[in-house]
């Protein structure tokens, strides 16, 4: 197509093709099963269900533990409790599920933080591809400003002639 005196810049500019792609999508598909588990455990010990059943089950078995160490001291015939007070057991338990969590939770983390970086790296694309269609689009104002001047100015040309042709009418 032939770019005429009255097309501006967008008249040849070509869209380059997009450039926008889902990157939770794309992610969602490249992670292996370990991955989907580390989120799931990050997901579900970042949460405050986990804080109130974890800290009803140390209490329930603290309660426990302290009802039964009491009452077999009382009574020899009682049950004994499987974790008296100072709770070595409960405090193992409790450093294994540490032990584990936390670098599991790392995983998560990390895996998230690559993501941001992707997504950061897809705004910084979309922005680059924005500036650049902004500019052409700034261009084609100047264009058209100009045409409009000139049409303008033409206008100003015409109506003096007119005004002058009506004058040698008159006299």
């Amino acid at each position: 197509m032939a770019v005429n005196q009255w097309q501006g810049p967008a008249a040849t500019y070509k869209h380059k093709g997009h450039i926008i792609k889902n990157v939770n999508h794309e992610f969602s598909e490249q992670i292996t099963g370990g991955q989907r588990i580390a989120d799931l455990v990050a997901k579900l010990v970042g949460s405050w269900p986990f804080i109130i059943y974890q800290s009803a089950i140390i209490i329930i078995w603290m309660g426990a533990n302290i009802y039964l160490t009491y009452m077999a001291g009382t009574n020899p015939d009682f049950v004994a409790s499987w974790d008296p007070y100072p709770f070595i057991l409960l405090n193992l338990v409790l450093s294994f599920q540490a032990a584990y969590t936390g670098p599991v939770v790392m995983m998560s983390q990390n895996r998230q933080a690559e993501k941001d970086r992707l997504m950061a790296d897809q705004d910084y694309q979309i922005n680059k591809k924005a500036e650049e269609e902004i500019k052409v689009v700034m261009e084609h104002l100047v264009h058209q400003d100009a045409l409009l001047q000139e049409l303008l100015t033409r206008l100003e040309v015409m109506e003096q002639r007119i005004l002058n042709k009506g004058e040698q009418v008159t006299r």
